[in-house]
Parts: structure tokens; sequence; C-alpha cells
């Protein structure tokens, strides 16, 4: 009756208030404020250190553990402790009766007290139990090592996003207040365009396609602006900084030599089909599933189990009221035997399976090796092209800019320039910004990690970020070098 009467209950309104409440608080509690400027290495140390999603794998990781932990109990001989008591309001007597003869040969008698209390410690062992145990055990830590490469797969991607964000949010820091500036020079001339035609102290359709080129400028502005302004929001998503929080970001140098590609393509290949979590995944899985062909031989033999133990009764009519017991059983599920082909097929399949899928996946990875290393060198020409244009722009805008100070040029004409050298550095941080996102996508491609051995999340984020400093700087991360030199 009592489970009959459960009903579907919602979550009371107060109590999902402080649910809210006390997720948004514990959302970032414990970590290290904000108080200077975020360089990259920062920011990686930062969303390695306290990025959520890394966080999740790495409790996956923990919760994995534990189950191996159980798995190895589940190997251990079984040991019990038995207690029992038993009571009655009469004699449990009885008689016998011949079945030769049909008499009664004895009378009425007990052997038992009304009243009894009995105990034993028995340790029992299933040789097949055991057997299993070790395989399952065997896939358990197997299990580990799949969350493992799990977690290496979500902090390349991480790294990759923090490298694309950061250089975006520089660009954010560095060009809003000027496109912002350049939107409110816009909105001036604009205002003073319209009052002019309004007045008739210019024809209508020159002062119109006056207001539209104002109004194509603004525009572009406008569109510029809302792409950088959430930039930082995106990193701090990444650094797991509370979206309100306000900080700055180091401005690194746009000149910065970048390097094309060493790595010959068959030894990048070699090396990321040894390394990619992917691939990794899969050896494990069909390394699981060998194991479960082995648990699927071990349940078609005999089961095995050897007892021995300790018992007391406090039985009055034994002779011995304790003593040592031993012996052993055999059984044997002649059924299991022929479910054996059936679990070798499908063991069989399940390895087909995930032998095409290794396959799939190296025709994938060779392909991404492939482009990561094209679209590097793509975007270090991109970046180059980016940087000429900027300063070719550059000495433009200062010839525009003396023509109206000596009055030669309009301030349409100006403000068209300054327009255009603004987007010209945009499209030099996107470039650095993609570039570096490229770079990152490289390391990723061939499965080598961002971190090494000696990084913990235990480390504080200066000793985190200087150790990842001195890592990509081994690995000619040209921005690394520069920095590490400098400290």
């Amino acid at each position: 009756m009592n489970g009959c009467a459960i009903t579907p209950a919602a979550l009371d309104e107060q109590k999902n208030k402080d649910r809210a409440a006390a997720l948004i608080a514990r959302m970032a509690a414990d970590q290290e404020p904000v108080t200077a400027p975020v360089d990259l290495y920062n920011a990686m140390a930062r969303a390695i250190k306290y990025n959520l999603d890394y966080r999740v794998e790495v409790m996956d990781q923990a919760l994995r553990t534990r189950d191996l932990d159980l798995k190895r109990f589940d190997m251990l001989p079984k040991l019990l402790v038995d207690l029992d008591y038993s009571g009655r309001n009469n004699e449990s007597g009885g008689f016998s009766r011949s079945l030769l003869t049909g008499r009664i040969s004895l009378e009425p008698s007990t052997s038992s007290d009304r009243e009894v209390l009995a105990t034993d410690l028995t340790m029992s062992w299933d040789v097949l139990d055991f057997g299993l145990s070790y395989v399952r055990a065997q896939q358990a830590a197997d299990e580990v090592m799949l969350s493992e490469e799990r977690k290496r797969k979500v902090i390349n991607r991480i790294v990759e996003d923090v490298r694309s964000a950061y250089w975006r949010a520089v660009s954010a820091q560095r060009l809003l207040t000027k496109i912002t500036d350049l939107e409110k020079v816009t909105q001036e001339a604009l205002e003073q365009a319209e009052q002019q035609q309004s007045t008739g102290l210019t024809a209508p359709l020159s002062a119109l396609s006056y207001q539209r080129e104002l109004l194509s400028i603004r525009r572009e502005a406008q569109t510029l602006a809302r792409e950088l302004s959430v930039a930082k929001q995106q990193l701090a998503a990444l650094m797991n900084v509370p979206p309100e929080t306000q900080f700055q970001v180091v401005l690194p140098p746009r000149n910065t030599p970048w390097q094309p590609v060493r790595m010959q393509n068959a030894e990048m290949l070699r090396m990321a089909i040894e390394n990619r979590p992917e691939l990794r995944e899969v050896a494990y899985q069909i390394r699981s599933n060998d194991r479960e062909g082995v648990a699927a031989i071990l349940r078609t033999l005999p089961s095995l189990r050897l007892f021995v133990g300790a018992d007391w009764s406090s039985n009055s009519y034994l002779y011995n009221n304790n003593w040592m017991g031993y012996g052993a059983r055999a059984s044997w599920n002649v059924l299991n035997v022929f479910r054996l082909p059936a679990d070798k097929a499908r063991v069989q399949a399940q390895n087909d399976l995930l032998d095409e899928r290794a396959k799939a996946l190296t025709m994938a990875v060779a392909t991404q090796v492939q482009v990561s290393r094209a679209r590097y060198e793509f975007r270090l020409r991109e970046l180059d092209t980016a940087q000429r244009y900027l300063a070719v722009q550059s000495k433009i805008e200062n010839q525009f800019d003396a023509g109206f100070k000596a009055e030669k040029l309009s301030r349409q004409t100006l403000i068209r320039e300054q327009m255009n050298t603004v987007v010209s550095e945009v499209r030099l941080d996107v470039a650095l910004a993609d570039l570096q996102n490229a770079y990152a996508n490289i390391y990723a491609s061939i499965g080598i990690d961002p971190i090494d051995n000696s990084m913990s999340s235990s480390d504080s984020v200066e000793v985190l970020s200087n150790k990842l400093r001195t890592l990509w700087a081994q690995r000619d991360d040209a921005l690394a070098a520069t920095t590490t030199r400098r400290q």
C-alpha cells in the first residue's frame, strides 16, 4: 500500500531557489582571482586548472578507478559470519517407525533445546568466480584507460579553443575603443550631413550618397564591435571565470615570427596513429572485447567451490557444540556449453566492427594531419598578407590625414580610410587567431598532449603557466620562446 502511494513530486520552490543559488556560488568557488593581465599561457593554465568540462573528465576517470578497486575485491574469497537464533514454545520431539514391521521403535524424544543460538564463520572460494572476476577487473582497468583517452581529447580541444579565444580577446581589447570612437565620429558626420541636406546647402543626391556611405561605415563598425564584444566572455568561460569579472589580457606583439612546420609528413602520420585518443580508445575497446571472449569460455567450465569454517551452537544436546567444517562442491551449467558458439560469434562481430572503425578513424586522422599542416601553412601566408596590407593601409591613412588637415580632402574620405585601417587591424588579429588555432590543431591532429606529466591541477596558476610556457617554447611556439627569453 505504501508503494502504491508514491507519486511524482516537483521540487519545492524554495529548495529549487536554494539549489540554483548554491550552484551559482559553487560554479567558480575556491579559484585564484584574476589580479593581473592574463597572457596566453596564464589563460591555458586557468583552463587546465578550472575548466569544468575538463574537471568532469577528471572526475569520471576517478570514478572508473574506484570501480576498478571494487572489481579487485570480487577476486577475494568470501568470508561470511552467520548468527542464528531460534526458539519455540514446546519441545521439538520425534519418534521412529520400522519400515519392515511398522512398529514404533522409540518413545518420543528430543535432541534440541527450545532456544538455540548458533554461529559460524565460513570462508569460501569459487574458482570459476575468481576467473570471471579477474577478467572483469581487467576490463575495468581498460575502462580507466578509456577515460584517460577521453580526458586527453577534451584537454586538447580546450587548449585549442583557448588559443583562438585569447587572440580574439586581444583584438577586442586593442580595437573596441577605436571602433567605438570611430562610430561616434561617423554619427557626428552623419548628423552634420543630414543638417546640410535639410538646409539645402548641398545637392540632394550628393548629400544622400554621402549619408549612405557613412551609414555603410557605421554598419561595418557595429558588425565588428558585435563580433569582438563577446571575445572576452568566451575566453572567461574557457577559464571558468565568472562572466561579470573584468580583466585585461596581455597584448602580444603582432610581428612575432612564426615558422613553418619542420616535421615530415610521414613522421606526423606515424605519431598521429600512435597517439590520437580516438584510435587508442578503439585499441582498448578491442582488448576489452578479446577479454569478453575469455569470459565466454570460462562460463562453460564447471564451478568448484571450496569452503572451510568454524561453527558453534548453544544446543546442550550436542556432544561437540563447536567444530570445524570443510568441504568442496562442484557444479556445471551444461547449457552454457551450447551458448558458447553464439557468445564467440558476438565477440567476433564486435571485433570486426571495432576493426572497421579503427580503419575508418585511421583514414580520418591521416586526412586531418594533412589538412592541419596545409591549413597552418595557408594561415601563415594569410598572416603575411594581412601584415603587409595593414602596413600599406596605415601609410594611406597618414596621407589622407595630411590631406584633410591641409583642407584638400573631405572628412568623409578620412573617416572611410580610418575605418579601412581598423578593418585591416581586425583582419590581422583574426589572421593571428586563426594561425594560433591552426598551430594548436597540428598538435591535436598528431595526438601530442598540450601538457606533460610534470603538470598538475594542484599547481598554482603561476607555476602551471610557467611550465606551459617552457613546454611550448620547446615545441617551437614563437610566442612562448619570446616571453621565456624575456623572463
